[in-house]
């Protein structure tokens, strides 16, 4: 299972293209609504998650999280509960973690981005706490990643497809979708 959270004001490429390229790739994706199920956002397209973030269950089943970035749905993911308590179950159980954009700022303010590599939106990096801010567009430190912003978009979910179900399936992937770096 691959929770990908949508918050008021998120991102919409960045969160639509993950969940898009992983089910593609045969992965279970559920969308997580923060604050309710009709989510908006930050260009007023309105998404219906698949379950209200009160319903996701933390258990061995989880694969990775996903934070889309978009403002102001980077700061209600961090003020999230839910999405806090995602992470800590991640990051204790050594689940994957992916954010984009502005979002990587919601693990920098975590310290679990202190001693690591990072990407993030441009601006953003002083909020990466303890991390080697790299401008490219999408970037991996272990259990960690983490892409620059919506134009990274695809290289983004292309690397979670390629992490969870191995290059060659990220490769025929973006091959039919016709998607050429």
């Amino acid at each position: 299972m691959i929770y990908v959270f949508l918050a008021d004001g998120f991102e919409e490429v960045e969160a639509l293209t993950p969940v898009d390229c992983l089910r593609r790739a045969g992965k279970t994706v559920q969308t997580v609504g923060v604050g309710g199920t009709v989510i908006r956002g930050s260009h007023g397209i309105p998404v219906t998650a698949d379950l209200a973030a009160e319903d996701m269950k933390l258990d061995d089943d989880l694969e990775m999280i996903v934070l889309p970035g978009g403002m102001p749905g980077t700061l209600h993911l961090g003020e999230s509960a839910a999405v806090q308590e995602a992470i800590t179950y991640c990051d204790a159980q050594e689940r994957l973690i992916a954010a984009i954009c502005a979002a990587p700022s919601v693990l920098g303010a975590r310290g679990l981005l202190s001693g690591r590599t990072a990407t993030c939106y441009p601006g953003f990096e002083e909020k990466l706490t303890g991390c080697n801010a790299v401008a490219v567009p999408v970037c991996q430190d272990g259990r960690i990643i983490t892409g620059r912003g919506p134009g990274a978009a695809m290289d983004f979910s292309l690397k979670l497809v390629a992490v969870l179900c191995g290059q060659e399936t990220a490769d025929r992937l973006a091959e039919g979708m016709v998607y050429t770096k």
